[in-house]
């Protein structure tokens, strides 16, 4: 966890709503309450308030109430990752280039080998072309969920595995960043691309020359630095781009060390803005924005055993699920085992390769950006996105059963030898 989260174990609603495994469950209630009412006698209701206008008559602010979510709400959670971005490469696992290697390595594997997996299903068993389009909805980890799972099942773990799924993780949120921002973007705008840049640029003198004011003043980011914000998002969604990248780019243009090393407000002396921001807008992200995405994203009438039977033998759910429960665990794990047998990149020592195993089950949990790809591929309402939704929830759901019971038994057999007076490193409870 980012050096950020300072005083994470103390009272309070906003440190409660940072813990991983809140926001793990509360995306997982907001799924399955739009699965539930979206089969049940409400579902007309859901439906027609997911399709709602709402906005004024304006390029880029009148939209659904479904895209307010995915494209407005995910910006948020996409600004916490380019935080969190920054700040590993800055001050992270991934300043350590050696060390960040196998898991940087590792990720690569688990985008490449789902993507190869679905490409070959659908182009042998579609008679649609146009599902090809959907390539990119197996290569995504859902790091809410996954580290949830790590913390229901794993307190006994030695926390090294813990910094590899979060290395693996941040790093897998790189590569959908490129992924929407080349691959999904369709008529781009130079003129608005060049208009954002404004905004992004005042924004970045402002952080970076007044850090220690933004921290030290918490109104400021949301008084001046979130206006910028929205014109930056508003810029960017109509160049053609998906606004989640505005996020990012807002993310990244925050400094992560400290201008002074002075405690401000009984921070850390190391710490820095986006750090700091991350900490702050963590319980906004977990707490709001990921869960009302997922609420709207994933209600999909599967019209009871025999729709999702249906969906099921789509070529895009097939593989979907394929590509998630299979192709990420043999992407991840074979490409961090050629790492160790052939480079000077090394697994770590205090865990072993049946516990990499496991990690690599649990990274096929996609789902907050897997979603988002499949809207992004297919479109709202079309029938291979309600499928590629099916396929995303029972690959998801498998990974996580079988991940997490496979880390379960290793988490006893630590357990055990903690009990037995060995020295191993114990993963924070979260």
């Amino acid at each position: 966890m980012s050096a950020g989260e300072t005083d994470q174990h103390g009272p309070g609603l906003g440190n409660f709503l940072r813990k991983d495994l809140v926001g793990g469950v509360l995306l997982l209630v907001a799924m399955l309450s739009a699965l539930v009412i979206a089969n049940s006698p409400l579902a007309e209701g859901y439906f027609a308030l997911r399709d709602t206008h709402i906005g004024i008559d304006f390029p880029g602010l009148d939209h659904t109430v479904g895209e307010w979510t995915s494209e407005g709400l995910l910006a948020i959670f996409f600004f916490l990752v380019g935080l969190e971005l920054k700040t590993e490469f800055v001050d992270g696992e991934l300043r350590n280039i050696r060390k960040a290697m196998l898991p940087v390595v590792a990720a690569f594997g688990g985008v490449i080998v789902p993507a190869l997996i679905y490409v070959v299903v659908n182009l042998i068993s579609s008679a649609d072309p146009n599902t090809i389009d959907g390539w990119a909805i197996p290569t995504a980890t859902d790091i809410a969920f996954a580290v949830s799972v790590l913390a229901v099942v794993g307190a006994s773990l030695p926390v090294a595995m813990r910094t590899f799924l979060l290395t693996l993780a941040v790093v897998d949120d790189l590569i959908a960043i490129v992924i929407i921002a080349f691959v999904y973007t369709d008529d781009l705008s130079p003129l608005f691309l060049l208009l954002a840049l404004v905004p992004v640029g005042i924004y970045a003198f402002l952080v970076q020359k007044f850090p220690d004011f933004f921290m030290e003043h918490h109104w400021a980011a949301w008084v001046i630095l979130l206006p910028i914000g929205v014109i930056t998002w508003l810029f960017v969604l109509e160049a053609g781009i998906h606004a989640t990248i505005a996020g990012v780019l807002l993310g990244f243009v925050v400094p992560v060390k400290k201008v002074a090393p002075r405690v401000i407000r009984q921070e850390e002396p190391e710490l820095g803005l986006a750090p700091a921001l991350e900490h702050r807008f963590r319980p906004l992200t977990n707490g709001l924005a990921i869960p009302v995405f997922a609420f709207f994203a994933a209600g999909v009438a599967v019209g009871g055993l025999d729709g999702v039977m249906t969906s099921l033998t789509d070529p895009v759910a097939i593989g979907i699920v394929l590509g998630l429960v299979f192709g990420k665990m043999i992407g991840i794990f074979s490409s961090a085992w050629l790492m160790d047998r052939f480079t000077p990149a090394a697994k770590d020592e205090d865990y072993t390769w049946l516990d990499l195993g496991g990690l690599a089950v649990v990274a096929g949990i996609g789902f907050t950006v897997s979603l988002l790809v499949a809207e992004l591929s297919f479109g709202v309402g079309s029938p291979h996105n309600e499928h590629a939704k099916v396929g995303i929830l029972t690959g998801s759901a498998i990974a996580a059963v079988l991940g997490g019971s496979l880390l379960a038994v290793r988490n006893t057999h630590y357990k055990k030898l903690r009990a037995k007076g060995v020295e191993v490193d114990k993963l924070d409870a979260v």
